[in-house]
């Protein structure tokens, strides 16, 4: 006996043609929808494309206003101190004595510690009696030699003994130098018991206290001192970049330059100080230097930073740089004319920086750019100004001049053409 089988197919096919014709009738009651909307309201199927062309594209505008756009040079750099200095003691010793804070700022010449002074002291007092003794020698020997030379006149003593008491002054002579040398020694060596600083700086951590003893031969030092004030900072440019700097430097005496932090804040402004004489093989960039007076201390040794070399600046119409658009005609702008339309107006684009640009031609000072909403624009396209941006008072009447109509809430403004058409009357 044959068993019958389902149709799992047909009834699938019966499914899809149900969908499609529940389709097509909602897509004939939306026709019919829109048709007797677009009746009540007058409008064709030519006036409801007029109707789509003509609505307005909202954009935001800003005025273009004549200024100068600073033309530089960027580059990351390291603060670097012009000195360094490890403070060690001169002579050996006990540390009797320390006269600083660390991180205290000092001056050169500034007593930063003591070694104990009393052998030291002990040996200039007795560099001074020998020099005293040999002193009081020679002042014998020339009393007696002045004696010889008397008696040489007179032929009572011989030339001989005469010639050795000369001698012996001179080497008298001789020795009270050597001992004077030896008190002057004495001397810097007891001055040198005071450890000043060398140089004006900012003082470092201390590494050792009081009761240490120390010696010429610590290689720790006592304490390091930084200058800061000035301060340089050290950067690289491409290669491509040094005629361009080189050429800059040949017009003006010095570049300026100028030191951001990681917020883009400015620290401080300086001068270029010097180019390095080679280009790195391994990077293509040659090393630069500039110096900083560093006066707020604000610039510290180490310290990475943002450098902006200023090369020049730039007089023209200023415009937000995302107004400047390119395509096939060039560099060009969407410049709202006529109140309520845009045209587009072909530029001469010069110096770009910090979001600014420089129109060298074409523009005039006023006229208000198109900044937001160019992707849908187009010559003689209408626009809608909103949350405008522009300056001064010519801008600021533009635009209230080309401000758009007042629209009925919950409704689509209508065409130029059919705003003041009367509705078509109802059929009988």
């Amino acid at each position: 006996m044959a068993v019958s089988k389902p149709r799992p197919r047909l009834r699938s096919t019966k499914i899809v043609w149900y969908a499609i014709g529940v389709i097509v009738v909602l897509g004939l009651g939306y026709w019919w929808f829109a048709g007797t909307q677009d009746a009540q309201n007058g409008l064709g199927p030519d006036q409801r494309m007029a109707a789509m062309r003509g609505m307005k594209t909202p954009v935001r505008v800003e005025a273009a206003k004549a200024g100068s756009v600073s033309q530089r040079i960027n580059a990351i750099g390291t603060v670097q101190a012009f000195n360094t200095v490890t403070v060690r003691s001169r002579v050996e010793g006990e540390l009797v004595r320390i006269n600083f804070e660390e991180g205290q700022l000092v001056q050169a010449g500034d007593v930063l510690a003591e070694v104990d002074p009393r052998p030291y002291q002990v040996r200039l007092d007795q560099a001074s009696g020998q020099l005293k003794q040999i002193e009081a020698q020679l002042k014998i020997a020339q009393t007696d030699l002045q004696r010889y030379r008397r008696l040489r006149d007179q032929n009572s003593i011989a030339t001989q003994q005469v010639e050795a008491q000369e001698a012996l002054v001179e080497q008298l002579k001789g020795s009270v130098q050597a001992s004077q040398a030896a008190v002057d020694d004495a001397r810097l060596q007891l001055e040198y018991t005071k450890i000043t600083a060398p140089i004006t700086g900012r003082l470092g951590l201390r590494s050792l206290d009081v009761g240490n003893l120390v010696s010429a031969a610590n290689t720790d030092g006592l304490v390091v001192i930084t200058q800061t004030q000035p301060i340089a900072v050290s950067f690289s440019l491409p290669q491509h970049d040094l005629y361009e700097v080189f050429e800059r430097m040949q017009v003006e005496s010095t570049l300026s330059v100028n030191v951001k932090n990681r917020e883009g804040s400015a620290i401080a402004a300086g001068e270029l100080l010097a180019v390095d004489n080679q280009i790195d093989l391994d990077t293509g960039t040659v090393r630069m230097k500039a110096s900083f007076p560093n006066t707020n201390n604000r610039l510290f040794p180490n310290q990475f930073v943002n450098v902006s070399v200023l090369m020049g600046e730039q007089t023209g119409m200023v415009v937000p740089a995302h107004a400047v658009q390119t395509g096939s005609i060039g560099t060009y702008v969407y410049v709202v004319v006529d109140r309520q339309q845009v045209a587009v107006r072909q530029v001469q684009v010069g110096t770009s920086s910090g979001g600014q640009t420089v129109i060298v031609e074409g523009l005039q000072e006023g006229e208000l750019v198109v900044t937001d909403g160019t992707d849908r624009l187009r010559d003689g396209a209408p626009v809608e100004v909103i949350g405008s941006e522009t300056s001064g008072a010519g801008a600021a009447a533009a635009i209230a001049e080309g401000a758009a109509a007042p629209v009925t809430e919950g409704r689509r403004p209508r065409p130029e053409g059919a705003r003041n058409r009367p509705a078509s009357p109802p059929s009988p």
